[in-house]
């Protein structure tokens, strides 16, 4: 199942504040790091696809074709 942007924002959020602990093993933090990693990729594609369609409604809030 596919997640929804603001669980994987959430998800993300969670994963920081691992990151910040002080008692966090290197090898885990590397490995939270690098899940962190593909969720921002991800929450920052969906935010850039969002934006252009965002970006396809003209003045009178029609929205435009591709």
């Amino acid at each position: 199942m596919t997640k929804s942007f603001e669980e994987k924002l959430e998800e993300l959020e969670k994963l920081v504040k691992q990151l910040e602990s002080d008692n966090v093993p290197l090898k885990e933090a590397v490995e939270l790091y690098t899940q962190a990693n593909i969720l921002l990729k991800e929450c920052n594609t969906e935010l850039n696809d969002t934006k252009a369609i965002i970006q396809k409604i003209n003045d009178d809030g029609v929205l435009e074709e591709f």
